[in-house]
């Protein structure tokens, strides 16, 4: 495996998103955090809250976001049963057609048989109530009105369970919603409490962004190798992202939330990771001790599994940490997020 650094800024046109007027109007994203850490005690009134409200915000976008994949999978699921199921309906059509003609056969031979009448009715259940009736037909008609039936049973199970997963998708878009609503008033209250700053509250406010962006210019990340191909690749492809803006929500390329970044990465490195920091946490092989953790490994945070974000090397991180700020590396001592554990992909 190879090793790491950092390496050279790939975006230049990012490293200077966050100024004064930036850090006031940051409503428009958030990330998944978790109520874990009180906000930093050395930060005191409008700041506090503004924090708190970001963490709040960033639990809401990982239910989000697992409401989203869930809402995606349902969709695909309803499209497939009512493709299924108009292709049901094209085999029911043909074997109607072929009893059709049997049936006219048969007209002209002196009369339909009975059991031929009623797999042509209206109501299919009085032929299945009154199956018996098949052995009135020649075996040769027989497997045709067999085959119509199981069919038609086929072709209603399809439908049911198609209007249950449709069911399903409007709850899901429903819930979706709501947590939307959630993010949305969250950002909206800390935009508020940001307006209430003076402008020398809000150049330090933005003072300190700038000093984490120069911090993570200058991360030395040591020169550990990975544990393993993909997750090298799949970390390789999110330092190419630092210094991309957070967005809540977002999956790449070019803005993403804490699970947006490592989905995203992992799908570079031919991967398919589920889409929320708490799934992230549960797949792959679990690294308990944060000294065991090798670059490229997933470093899962917050009691609520609400943060996730890489390993970079020497006790950095590397994610998507927060409204305002930009895809960087970051002491992981210092994050103000407890370390939970660590997961190796690949």
């Amino acid at each position: 495996m190879s090793s790491h650094r950092r390496p050279k800024q790939p975006n230049p046109a990012y490293t200077g998103i966050l100024t004064a007027t930036a850090a006031a109007a940051v409503a428009v994203s958030a990330a998944p955090a978790s109520a874990d850490p009180l906000p930093d005690p050395n930060k005191k009134g409008v700041q506090a809250q503004v924090d708190r409200l970001y963490e709040e915000a960033t639990q809401a976008t990982e239910k989000y976001n697992g409401t989203k994949e869930k809402a995606n999978k349902l969709q695909q699921q309803v499209d497939d049963m009512q493709d299924a199921a108009a292709r049901q309906q094209g085999d029911l059509n043909d074997l109607r057609a072929q009893l059709g003609l049997l049936a006219a056969a048969q007209y002209r031979d002196g009369g339909i048989d009975p059991a031929l009448q009623l797999a042509l009715s209206t109501d299919p259940d009085t032929y299945l109530e009154k199956a018996s009736a098949l052995d009135r037909i020649s075996a040769r008609h027989s497997g045709t009105l067999r085959q119509f039936l199981a069919q038609q049973r086929a072709l209603q199970q399809h439908r049911t369970e198609a209007t249950q997963k449709l069911t399903d998708l409007r709850e899901t878009r429903t819930e979706l919603a709501d947590h939307k609503k959630a993010i949305q008033g969250k950002l909206a209250k800390a935009q508020q409490l940001l307006n209430t700053l003076t402008a020398e509250e809000r150049a330090e406010a933005a003072a300190e962004e700038q000093r984490a962006s120069r911090a993570s210019v200058r991360a030395d990340l040591g020169n550990q190798a990975s544990a393993s191909q993909r997750g090298a690749a799949a970390f390789q492809a999110a330092q190419s992202r630092v210094g991309m803006p957070y967005v809540w929500g977002a999956d790449g390329p070019n803005s993403f939330d804490c699970s947006g970044l490592t989905s995203w990465a992992f799908r570079q490195a031919g991967i398919s990771l589920p889409r929320t920091s708490q799934q992230q946490a549960n797949v792959g092989t679990r690294i308990n001790n944060l000294g065991d953790l090798r670059p490229g490994d997933l470093i899962i945070m917050r009691s609520d599994l609400s943060h996730v974000g890489f390993y970079a090397g020497n006790g950095q991180i590397l994610h998507s940490p927060k409204p305002g700020a930009q895809v960087r590396y970051e002491a992981i001592a210092t994050s103000g997020m407890p370390f939970m554990w660590g997961v190796r992909i690949g």
